[in-house]
């Protein structure tokens, strides 16, 4: 057996073709991170169903008054929270009914930031954390707070203010 060839399942597969295999699910993964998702803590929003013209807060009983409802209530952790970059905004829940917005840009050097974990929210370029109480550094590089978003809460949805 040559070097390019690997014994896979019930047949010889070239690394080659495994390689290419590899790439092609790879990218399948970055465009359909690019295209729609749910509301259920995806970060980006998906057409609505709600017929020409619906905006998501329509389809889903949310605010009829020119904002989208981005989230649930419900979709956002107590102690944690949900980044929707689409829409340019994090929102926390640092205690039981109570949200927070902020922008999903770390301060350091303007990169997105990437999760929220243990109270803080996350930049993974360089190891900024904020807290998803107020948005204040934890830890830098970054120096300055994420700044707030306005949001606003009506009922279980949550929307940009």
């Amino acid at each position: 057996m040559s070097d390019d060839h690997v014994l896979s399942g019930p047949g010889n597969q070239t690394r080659r073709a495994l390689l290419a295999g590899a790439g092609a699910v790879g990218a399948a993964l970055v465009l359909s991170a690019c295209g729609g998702g749910d509301d259920s803590g995806g970060t980006t929003s998906a057409p609505t169903s709600g017929g020409p013209g619906a905006t998501a807060g329509d389809a889903e009983g949310g605010d009829r008054q020119g904002a989208a409802s981005i989230a649930r209530t419900a979709d956002i952790p107590v102690g944690g929270g949900v980044i929707y970059a689409a829409q340019g905004v994090v929102i926390t829940q640092p205690r039981p009914g109570e949200f927070k917005g902020f922008s999903p840009i770390c301060t350091h050097q303007n990169c997105p930031v990437s999760n929220i974990d243990g109270g803080t929210i996350n930049c993974t370029c360089h190891g900024s954390r904020f807290s998803i109480t107020d948005g204040s550094v934890k830890q830098g590089p970054a120096t300055k707070p994420l700044p707030a978003k306005e949001i606003k809460v009506q009922g279980d949805h949550i929307s940009l203010a």
